[in-house]
């Protein structure tokens, strides 16, 4: 799912600029980039698969104060059609292990022969 997302970043100057603008293109699943608002002071991030709360801490951590604006999917109809018709295939379900439940097996381990009650002494 393709999604739109923009996030305001306090930057000085063109240095700033540029610094959160490759991180944001670093980042992978990130189609484009580009700067809005009259100051400059909002990246417009456009992409799929990428993670914005990843996106915001990076850019909190190397340049300065980062606040997510807004979260949006962008996507056509087609995409819409495809989801709707997909929905009447059954999927298997995937199998959970219980957390109540050991991980292993107990397994009882072959006797080899000797009786229960296996005396070693022989005098009594």
């Amino acid at each position: 799912m393709t999604q739109k997302i923009v996030v305001k970043v306090t930057m000085n100057g063109e240095k700033s600029r540029s610094k959160a603008l490759q991180i944001v293109v670093g980042l992978s699943g990130v189609e484009s980039a580009s700067l809005k608002g009259d100051d400059k002071s909002q990246i417009e991030v456009t992409g799929d698969g990428f993670d914005p709360v990843k996106l915001t801490s990076k850019l909190r951590k190397s340049v300065g104060h980062t606040e997510l604006v807004s979260v949006s999917a962008v996507g056509g109809e087609k995409k819409d059609e495809k989801k709707v018709e997909n929905k009447d295939e059954v999927k298997p379900a995937a199998y959970v292990w219980p957390y109540n439940q050991p991980l292993y097996v107990y397994q009882e381990l072959p006797s080899y022969g000797y009786a229960q009650h296996h005396d070693p002494c022989a005098i009594m």
